[in-house]
C-alpha cells in the first residue's frame, strides 16, 4: 500500500469515527458506575431501590450496579479502596472520614432522621425501660463502627452510661438481627424498618427510642438529623462532575416519585422479599416514616451540625479533630437536578 492509499483509508476511518460520535447521545451509558448500598432492603434507602427499578439511571444514560452489604462500614471500606465510585449510606461517614485526612462528601441527602429505632427484647422490657438501662446489657448493631453503633453509644452516653458498661456486638441487619434477638444474643438493638416493625408486631420486641420521624428524631437528639445519603470521594466528584449531576438527577427524580406516591405505590415496586414476608406491614411502616425522606434531595441547613454535635460526644475519632463541614457535603448538584 503506497503512501497515498495510506493516507486516504486514514481519513475515511476518521470520517466513520466522526460520524460514529455524533450517533451515540449525548448522555450514553459509559463506563459501569457501582455503588455500594449499607442494606439495600433497607426502607431508608428505598430512593436507590426506587431509582433503579423505575430505570431512571438508564434514563440518564449511565450504567449503574447497586452493589449490597449489611453494614455501612464494610460500604465506605469499597469506596476508599476504589472498588466502587459511591456508597449509599449515612452521613456521618463524612465527617468520620475528615477526621482520619480523607475527604469524601455528600451529593445528595435521603433523609433528615435515621429512620432506625432503640427497641428491647420483651423478655427484659420491664427491666430496660430507657437506655439509662443499658449498663450491664448486651446491645445489637449492623456492624461496629456502623451509624447504628454510634447513636446506641449516644443514646447511652446521654443517661449515663459510659462505652465500658454494656457490651455492643455486630449482628448484621433484616433476619439476622431478627435472629440475634430472638435467641438472646442482644438485650436490646438498633436496626431500621421493615425489621423494627416484624420485631415489635411479632411481640419478640418493645420500643425504647424512636428515631424514625424527623418529629420523634428532634426531640431525642434536638435537632434535624441527616441520615441516608450518597456519598462519594471529593477527588472523584471533581473529576466526574457530568456522571454525579445524572445520579442526582435520578435520585432527586426518586424522591420526588416518595413524596407524590403512597407506601403502596412504593412498595408495589420493590421485591418481595424486601417485604420480610409481611407486604401489609412493610407498607405500613412505609407509611409512618416516609416524613423523613426529603423532596429534593437539599442538605437541611442545620443537619451537618446536629450530626458532629453526636459524634463528638462519643466519637473517639473525631474528639479534638477540627472538622470542616463545608467540605463534607455540596448541595450544588441537586440545585442543578433536572
Amino acid at each position: 500500500m503506497n503512501g497515498w492509499t495510506m493516507a486516504r483509508v486514514v481519513r475515511q476511518l476518521a470520517a466513520c469515527v466522526c460520524l460514529l460520535s455524533c450517533l451515540v447521545p449525548a448522555h450514553a451509558a459509559t463506563d459501569t458506575i457501582r455503588i455500594m448500598v449499607g442494606g439495600i432492603e433497607k426502607q431508608i434507602y428505598i430512593p436507590a431501590a426506587l431509582a433503579e427499578r423505575l430505570g431512571y439511571f438508564k434514563e440518564q444514560g449511565l450504567d449503574v450496579q447497586l452493589l449490597s452489604d449489611t453494614s455501612g462500614v464494610n460500604a465506605e471500606d469499597e469506596l476508599l479502596t476504589g472498588s466502587a465510585q459511591g456508597v449509599v449510606g449515612f452521613y456521618d461517614h463524612t465527617i468520620y472520614l475528615q477526621a482520619k485526612g480523607k475527604f469524601v462528601q455528600a451529593v445528595i441527602q435521603f433523609s433528615q432522621a435515621p429512620g432506625e429505632a432503640e427497641i428491647v427484647t420483651s423478655k427484659l422490657a420491664d427491666a430496660v425501660r430507657s437506655p439509662a438501662d443499658f449498663k450491664g446489657r448486651t446491645a445489637g448493631v449492623t456492624g461496629l463502627g456502623s451509624s447504628t453503633h454510634l447513636l446506641t453509644q449516644y443514646l447511652a452516653a446521654i443517661h449515663g452510661v459510659k462505652s465500658g458498661e454494656m457490651t455492643v456486638v455486630a449482628v448484621g441487619s433484616g433476619a439476622r438481627f431478627v435472629e440475634a434477638m430472638r435467641q438472646g444474643r442482644i438485650d436490646v438493638g438498633m436496626t431500621t424498618e421493615p425489621t423494627v416493625s416484624r420485631l415489635l408486631q411479632s411481640g419478640d420486641a418493645r420500643l425504647l427510642v424512636d428515631l424514625r420521624t424527623p418529629r420523634s428524631t428532634d426531640k431525642v437528639l434536638g435537632g434535624v438529623y441527616p441520615g441516608a445519603c450518597l456519598y462519594m470521594t471529593t477527588l472523584w466528584v471533581s473529576t466526574h462532575r457530568s456522571q454525579v449531576q445524572r445520579l442526582v438527577n435520578a435520585l432527586v427524580k426518586a424522591l420526588h416519585y416518595i413524596d407524590t406516591h403512597s407506601a403502596e405505590d412504593i412498595a408495589a415496586l420493590m421485591p418481595a422479599d424486601f417485604y420480610l414476608g409481611d407486604k401489609a406491614l412493610y407498607v405500613t411502616a412505609l407509611r409512618d416514616s416516609k416524613s423523613m425522606f426529603i423532596s429534593n434531595g437539599a442538605m437541611p441547613a442545620s443537619g451537618p451540625a446536629t450530626v458532629l454535635k453526636v459524634m463528638k460526644m462519643v466519637s473517639h475519632a473525631v474528639q479534638g479533630k477540627p472538622i470542616d463541614l463545608s467540605r463534607t457535603y455540596t448541595t450544588e448538584f441537586t440545585s442543578a437536578a433536572r
